[in-house]
């Protein structure tokens, strides 16, 4: 039987802390934008490479970063991740070029894709010895990444206020030095496992992903079916066929197939990327509704978006383990997307002189509920089956199809958007709006039906878990 380590729950705090680093960066230039185009001189197409550079380096790799985290231990892995993403941070700070600012958040993206499967693999293997202990560890780790993401929105407002745009890449030197320097302490190390990484696989899922989202990201609303996207969505098919053939022939596979008949794992993976198809777009149009519509300054938008995170944050942490042990898997990643599909069906009437109290707090609330339900329940579907020594890649598994259903999901609710009419006056920029939410509301629908007819449960238990 496994030994608890005794400094677990310490661990799980620095592996929170490092999740809400990561997530924090994916939103907290987000402000800044504006500033950063004024001082290097982005054209308004090349702003969104501040974006799409951290994106692609950041789900390209997560799943090598996974598979190294395995061979050469996971601690190990993590450390050096912190390492680049906090050398990358002051690269990007001290930027004074637009080359400099893109090369620093391309490593931001690579040390982002070390620490995030290592990270989840770690918590899994601290508590995966107990059922009761692993749902409570999982609810904060869900609810770091929540409080990531909307400190993001507020901080960047903040820090561009009343500092300067640096500040929201040098934010990230004092913690990145703080958690490399505590790694060590409090993190157990784990011997590295006997193995060769498939580098030639490594190389082709990479370019396969890279390619993939580099396609999302950079195909204008309306031009899905031009020359160069099929061309680049062909080339990323191409590249993912033949890293299924080096996998069926290779001893020693990057992502051996077999690791798909685990229990729930590829549905598991299915969902995260729908879950995540349905939030970043529900996340992104309720920001621009706030300020675009209702015109709240940054600000009050991300200080409107606090209801949401402290919902999530509270049932993350103080119900979601007690509500697995309770319902089981399936019932709470059923009942959370089909709250969230609720909510963005709510969004859909969002009238032109809303009320923030009458007609997004309820909804926003909804949403967030949705999001508490379902995120955990997936993640554990799609990490728990999967053998001790390939925790790493399950984990560099299910954060890419994350981040790749974010970019997917978010890039086809722009098209909608944009078919329905973001440009011109406010009611068609309303109208966009609400075509992005009704797509998004589908998105959580499907979901939510192949979790009712396929997810495989195990039988719920009355079992309370304690704390």
């Amino acid at each position: 039987m496994q030994t608890p380590d005794p400094k677990r729950w310490l661990a799980l705090a620095l592996l929170c802390a490092a999740q809400f680093i990561v997530i924090l960066d994916t939103s907290i230039i987000g402000v800044a934008l504006p500033a950063i185009q004024v001082d290097l001189g982005f054209t308004p197409g090349g702003l969104s490479w501040i974006f799409n550079a951290y994106v692609i380096a950041f789900g390209g790799l997560l799943l090598l970063g996974g598979k190294l985290g395995d061979v050469f231990g996971a601690r190990r892995m993590f450390m050096l991740g912190f390492a680049i993403l906090t050398g990358a941070s002051l690269l990007a700070g001290l930027a004074g070029s637009q080359e400099m600012l893109l090369a620093g958040r391309a490593l931001q993206g690579v040390g982002a894709a070390l620490i995030a499967p290592t990270a989840l693999a770690i918590v899994m293997r601290l508590f995966g010895h107990n059922g009761a202990e692993l749902g409570k560890a999982f609810g904060f780790w869900g609810a770091a990444a929540a409080a990531g993401g909307t400190a993001g929105v507020f901080l960047g407002g903040v820090i561009t206020e009343w500092l300067s745009w640096p500040w929201t890449f040098l934010i990230n030197v004092p913690l990145g030095v703080l958690v490399f320097g505590l790694a060590p302490l409090v993190l157990r190390y784990s011997a590295p496992a006997t193995g060769r990484v498939d580098w030639f696989g490594a190389a082709t899922i990479t370019a396969a992903l890279v390619v993939a989202v580099y396609a999302i990201v950079t195909t204008e609303p309306g031009q899905w079916a031009s020359a160069q996207t099929l061309l680049l969505l062909g080339l990323a098919v191409l590249l993912l066929v033949i890293f299924l053939v080096i996998q069926a022939m290779r001893r020693e596979p990057l992502l051996p197939l077999r690791i798909f008949a685990a229990r729930n794992l590829a549905l598991g993976n299915v969902l995260m990327a729908l879950l995540g198809a349905a939030w970043i777009p529900l996340w992104f149009y309720l920001n621009l509704y706030l300020q675009q519509t209702l015109h709240l300054s940054a600000l009050a938008s991300g200080l409107a978006l606090l209801p949401m995170t402290l919902t999530i944050m509270v049932i993350m942490v103080g119900l979601s383990g007690r509500l697995i042990g309770r319902f089981g898997i399936k019932a709470n990643v059923v009942a959370g997307l089909l709250a969230m599909g609720g909510a963005l069906f709510l969004f859909t009437q969002l009238p032109a002189s809303g009320d923030y109290f009458a007609n997004v707090l309820p909804a926003s609330l909804l949403a967030a509920l949705g999001m508490a339900l379902g995120y955990i329940p997936v993640t554990m579907a799609a990490m728990s089956s999967a053998r001790p020594e390939e925790t790493g890649l399950a984990s560099g598994l299910v954060n890419t199809t994350y981040q790749v259903g974010s970019a997917i999901g978010l890039a086809a609710m722009v098209a909608l958007a944009a078919a329905a009419g973001t440009a011109g006056e406010s009611e068609a920029l309303l109208r966009g709006f609400h075509a992005a939410f009704a797509g998004a509301a589908w998105v959580a629908v499907v979901a939510a039906v192949l979790a009712l007819l396929f997810l495989r449960s195990a039988p719920a238990t009355r079992e309370v878990p304690v704390g």
